[in-house]
């Protein structure tokens, strides 16, 4: 059988990589990590914890998004609120989906230091399926793939016309294949963590042992080894945010190297530039905690119904597209009526301002502060 992929290499699965090659862009990560570790940790009680929801609210939503799956934000971030004890304002019913998804990264992120095993796996991917289906199909939930239906394979385009970017070792092999990786996993080495994370992303996802849900269990696993080395269940940075953001780049590059040899350089190296550019845009949320925390201080002595909270909140985290009285309705569950009274409250204050630009609907946006 010609060799196509590197799970079918005589040596598989010794690794390598350029050392030196890695040394400078390691070390740059390190560095850019401690900063933004420190400078967290460096903000209050209440602002760590609001820059911790906000990154996890990403991070769950963003690992959902590149396999196309789109989460209600708000439940996310009640559901991450509720079980972590945060004070999140009134927390409204959650999909048992979206419980799933969150129940998963928490015991990834949280409890970063227990081993990890097969039913571990299994538990978190029973999570993230808890009817037993993935769209229309059904799947074999909490157990490895049997290739009942066919060798698992990674394919797009159109029936007839579709195109194979990678097939995963044959399901016989996986108990020995995963016995192999979570020995490796768990064995304390002096190995950099933070390479670790990246090796144990390509490896899984290589392994591909589930019928589905596998990129997101292998993201978890980076962010369960990432909070490894920073010996801290807080997340102040969203790697799944950035994979999403470079998601053609970040697919481009694991086909390449599954399809190449176990020289794994260039997967690593795109592996720690792009946590660093995740650095960078954890940036981005710090300063929209920052600007919250001041909103709220500003007025602090004013009153506000449940709802006016509530979307101010999504306002200030945020909010995708234009706020008209309508999607005002749709997020307060209220009546029209209620909206425009809700919303002629905020204006009269100069919290909100009526926007400039014309259209089919007024819509509003949060007043300079």
């Amino acid at each position: 059988m010609a060799v196509k992929y590197i799970h079918q290499l005589k040596n598989w699965p010794e690794f390598r990589w350029d050392q030196q090659r890695l040394a400078g862009c390691l070390a740059a990560v390190r560095h850019h990590q401690g900063r933004l570790i420190g400078r967290m940790e460096g903000l209050g009680f209440t602002l760590r914890d609001e820059a911790v929801l906000q990154t996890l609210t990403e991070e769950v939503i963003k690992s959902s998004e590149i396999e196309g799956e789109i989460l209600d934000k708000a439940q996310v971030r009640s559901s991450i609120a509720r079980r972590l004890g945060m004070d999140a304002g009134a927390l409204g019913p959650v999909d048992r989906h979206v419980e799933g998804v969150v129940e998963m990264m928490l015991d990834a992120t949280q409890k970063f230091d227990a081993k990890l095993t097969a039913k571990r796996l299994f538990d978190w991917h029973a999570a993230l399926f808890p009817t037993g289906r993935s769209g229309m199909a059904s799947i074999r939930v909490g157990a490895w793939r049997d290739d009942s239906t066919g060798l698992m394979q990674v394919v797009s385009g159109p029936i007839g016309r579709e195109k194979v970017h990678y097939e995963a070792p044959a399901a016989k092999r996986l108990n020995r294949e995963m016995q192999a990786f979570l020995s490796w996993f768990n064995d304390h080495d002096s190995m950099d963590a933070v390479l670790k994370a990246g090796i144990s992303h390509l490896w899984f996802v290589t392994i591909h042992p589930f019928d589905d849900g596998n990129g997101r269990i292998a993201r978890a696993i980076a962010d369960m080894v990432l909070a490894r080395s920073e010996n801290s269940p807080q997340r102040f940075y969203s790697m799944s945010a950035q994979i999403r953001i470079e998601h053609k780049t970040y697919y481009d590059i694991l086909e390449t190297t599954q399809k190449g040899n176990l020289d794994i350089s260039d997967w690593l190296e795109w592996f720690l530039n792009c946590l660093d550019r995740a650095f960078d845009h954890a940036e981005s949320i710090l300063t929209v905690v920052l600007k919250k925390a001041r909103f709220w201080e500003m007025y602090r002595d004013e009153q506000f119904n449940d709802r006016q909270k509530k979307i101010l909140n999504q306002l200030l985290d945020g909010f995708e597209g234009k706020l008209s009285s309508s999607k005002w309705a749709k997020l307060g569950k209220c009546s029209q009526d209620t909206a425009s009274r809700d919303i002629d409250d905020l204006v009269k204050r100069g919290i909100l301002v009526k926007d400039t630009a014309g259209g089919r609907s007024t819509s509003y946006s949060l007043a300079e502060y």
